[in-house]
């Protein structure tokens, strides 16, 4: 059996990406640096404060490791799709973009192609080289009768176009179709009833593109859901050696590198829903094929995975040689998008203003971006909204609910729809389940903008839209749905009376993108 010596503990190390809590470098994650030689880290929007911090923790992570005796330097992700999933974010930070399904409305692939390099060229700037993105998921959902999986593909591949050209490895995920599915596989294990023929029919066609051609996206992530028409019972594709080694590897012929999503999510970690524990799915996942194990948020479970996996590999149960061939593979990446110690701990003269000029460039793409991807669903006859002189808008906003684990922030939401209601000069209602009479409530309005988020799942949503409409006749009011775009699916009656406008997300920048092209 094999001895568990320093080389191949600096071997095991480059098979994981952990991340870190803090605006800092943590004692935590420099342990696991330096004692466990773990070679790739993950930021999270709790690291990000602003452009400069972040670049100068990174420089130091990358220190920490150059100190430690890495032959190569970390890789350093961050989920970074942009719309709600937007790590990097912030007015101090990053540029707010457009999400996929906003960028998707836009029907402009070569939008989503110039989205996507800006955003690499932020990150790179700061030192991240590695993006969990593009989402090549196909939401098949049934209310979306027309969509084709040949458009996902276009678009999908353009993100990772654009990523690549700003020097960041992008990552399409999760491998192989989290899109038919209402369950968050951070609360639980969704299971995809679907034959082999049907995935290849839908979900596995922006996949194909990706790993196909003469360009192949440098790294794959595998999600955690149940595939039983594919593996024949309820192991998570993560952990499943019949998705990645049998289908990613063998039959669609990929070579690059393949990742986790991020194993302490309960569809993993928790016994209750499940879950094998973070420890043993790191074991799995590695015999499944997998390069690279993803855990985000506990050092405890880091480094119990770790020492799982020297077990297995000292017990024969993991094999020295597969383990090194997946590490041939995040070394070739490496080389292609972090390079030497040289470009990951230069000092970078200018950088300020350089960093200054690019941020004022992108966030006159962002702005373009917000107005191309809002979707008139109806009414467009009704836009922009004329309000009357001396008149004020009234702004109605739900209450917040969870939508998932990986956006929800409620300081974000309600900070987003106060600015809508400020950029239009108008009185701010957030409105709830328990909101009491409308009887009098639009005196003296003289228009109404009334926000869903997600209304297909929360009926007091459109009772209460309801009961406001009939306190507002006579006055124009525009309907705007702030996440996904199926709030009023059988509403269309409404059309002879309101607009109705999509922006897919609730960002501040979608918003006053809303604001400040339907509204006059």
């Amino acid at each position: 059996m094999p001895t568990l010596t320093d080389e191949v503990k600096r071997e095991i190390g480059q098979h994981f990406v952990f991340g870190f809590h803090g605006h800092e470098v943590s004692d935590e994650i420099r342990t696991l640096i330096r004692e466990y030689y773990v070679g790739s880290v993950i930021l999270m929007k709790r690291n990000v404060r602003d452009a400069k911090q972040v670049r100068r923790v990174v420089q130091e992570l990358q220190r920490v490791a150059k100190e430690a005796g890495h032959e190569r330097p970390l890789l350093v992700g961050i989920d970074q799709e942009n719309g709600l999933v937007s790590a990097f974010s912030s007015p101090t930070a990053g540029t707010q973009f457009p999400g996929a399904m906003a960028l998707a409305a836009s029907g402009d692939a070569e939008l989503a192609f110039e989205v996507s390099a800006a955003t690499a060229r932020e990150l790179k700037m700061v030192g991240v080289n590695w993006v969990y993105s593009p989402v090549a998921d196909v939401n098949s959902d049934s209310r979306n009768p027309v969509i084709d999986p040949a458009d996902v593909a276009r678009f999908a591949s353009a993100v990772a176009r654009g990523h690549v050209s700003g020097g960041v490895a992008p990552c399409g995920k999760h491998f192989p179709g989290h899109g038919d599915t209402h369950v968050d596989s951070h609360v639980a294990l969704p299971v995809i009833n679907k034959s082999k023929d049907a995935l290849q029919a839908t979900e596995l066609v922006p996949f194909a593109a990706l790993v196909g051609g003469a360009d192949p996206i440098p790294s794959i992530m595998v999600g955690h859901m149940a595939l039983p028409g594919l593996t024949g019972d309820n192991t998570p594709a993560s952990l499943a050696r019949g998705v990645t080694r049998e289908l990613l590897r063998g039959e669609m012929g990929y070579e690059g590198v393949v990742v986790t999503d991020c194993l302490e999510m309960s569809a993993i970690a928790d016994a209750g829903q499940g879950g094998c524990g973070v420890e043993e799915a790191a074991v799995r996942a590695l015999e499944a094929g997998v390069d690279v194990v993803m855990a985000c948020h506990t050092f405890g479970r880091h480094v119990g995975a770790l020492e799982a996996v020297y077990r297995a590999v000292e017990s024969g149960r993991l094999g020295l040689e597969e383990l090194k061939e997946g590490g041939r593979r995040v070394g070739r990446m490496k080389e292609v998008y972090v390079g030497g110690w040289d470009d990951v701990l230069t000092r970078g003269e200018g950088w300020d203003e350089e960093w200054r000029a690019l941020k004022r460039m992108n966030g006159e793409l962002s702005k373009v971006g917000y107005r191309k991807s809002l979707k008139v669903m109806w009414g467009g006859d009704k836009l922009p909204m004329r309000v009357e002189d001396g008149k004020a808008v009234m702004v109605f906003t739900p209450a917040m609910e969870s939508v998932n684990a990986a956006v929800d922030d409620k300081d974000d939401v309600g900070t987003s729809y106060a600015a809508l209601a400020e950029a239009v000069q108008g009185r701010h209602v957030v409105y709830s389940a328990s909101s009491g009479e409308v009887e009098g409530i639009c005196d003296d309005i003289g228009g109404v903008i009334f926000v869903l988020r997600n209304a297909d799942r929360s009926a007091w949503q459109r009772e209460y839209m309801q009961r406001v409409l009939g306190a507002c006749g006579g006055i124009p009011v525009v309907l705007l749905a702030s996440c996904g775009p199926y709030d009023l699916v059988g509403q269309e009656h409404l059309a002879d009376r309101t607009a109705y406008v999509a922006s897919f997300e609730f960002t501040r920048e979608a918003l006053l993108g809303f604001a400040s092209n339907l509204i006059r």
